[in-house]
């Protein structure tokens, strides 16, 4: 059996008559196998760092599958708690001003690799600055993922934004907070619009409108005069309706973006694991178009010594 060291000089040797033989330089490197294997060990690579991707992915799909059962709970008690403040503006046949200065709160969040969840929202407010009809609305952005888009789209309509939105199940004091801001803030507005992501089934969404009664509209409403109360009494629902219209808007939101990004980790390790099944074909392949050229390097270097 010759040894692939004793072969290898011999075909140097055998290379270098032949070129001599027919007049023609000889070959700078013949080593046939160095290009398959400096391109193998980038695929071996390229393997390795698409299965640490795939880890990752899974794992951030675990994850928001656990937290997306306690964000659905959440939205489903923050609905029915905004439900159940409707109630009084239903009964009073209150209707959303139409007229006067607009505010457009968009709700987002913090964090990204959920899809395409807080272009929704960006998309939607886009579009609605851009349909006003006269003075063009302010834009409060609560969330840095909207906030980095609207800044590009709308810098002369974005007057506020809001932070470390999305790091847990939003609560009602977030809400509070927020709507504290805003009222205590010099904005003027008569109408507001809350841009949000609404929850349809566990794998879809839709960008959304609610709009929050103001104090002017519950005043107009026909049948809120059955309700005797003070003007600072009316004043103080307008608010409430403000802050509950917040925070439903929050909690389902929240749970829209952990159910997108359960979808968006889902499909991204299917896409890894497909990548991985491809890389590990060239692989193969070009390890069997190595052992091949070894082969024939042995072959050679043997026919030449027997010759």
């Amino acid at each position: 059996m010759i040894s692939r060291a004793a072969t290898r000089p011999s075909v140097a040797s055998a290379v270098s008559k032949v070129c001599a033989r027919n007049g023609s330089a000889p070959l700078a490197a013949f080593h046939a196998s160095a290009a398959p294997q400096a391109s193998l060990r980038e695929l071996e690579s390229r393997v390795k760092s698409v299965r640490n991707i795939e880890k990752i992915t899974k794992s951030m799909n675990m994850i928001a599958s656990t937290k997306l059962n306690r964000a659905q709970r959440a939205m489903n008690s923050g609905v029915k708690y905004g439900a159940a403040s409707e109630e009084v503006f239903k009964q009073a046949d209150a209707q959303p001003d139409k007229d006067g200065r607009e505010l457009i709160i968009v709700v987002s969040s913090d964090k990204g690799l959920c899809g395409g969840i807080h272009t929704s929202v960006s998309k939607r407010t886009r579009r609605m600055v851009a349909e006003a009809q006269g003075e063009k609305p302010d834009v409060v952005v609560l969330g840095e993922r909207s906030k980095a888009q609207l800044a590009r789209a709308l810098p002369d309509s974005m007057v506020m934004s809001f932070n470390q939105i999305g790091k847990d199940i939003p609560t009602y004091e977030d809400a509070l907070a927020i709507t504290a801001t805003i009222l205590e803030s010099d904005l003027k507005f008569d109408v507001v619009s809350i841009v949000y992501n609404k929850y349809v089934s566990s794998i879809s969404y839709e960008s959304a409108v609610m709009p929050v009664y103001s104090k002017k509209a519950l005043e107009d409403a026909p049948n809120f005069g059955q309700y005797e109360q003070e003007e600072e009494v009316t004043k103080d629902l307008a608010e409430f309706s403000l802050t509950n219209a917040i925070y439903a808007t929050l909690v389902e939101g929240h749970a829209s973006e952990i159910n997108a990004r359960r979808n968006a980790m889902d499909n991204a390790s299917s896409n890894a694991g497909d990548m991985i099944t491809n890389l590990n074909l060239l692989y193969n392949r070009g390890r069997q178009a190595a052992i091949t050229n070894e082969l024939i390097e042995i072959i050679t270097g043997a026919t030449a010594l027997a010759g």
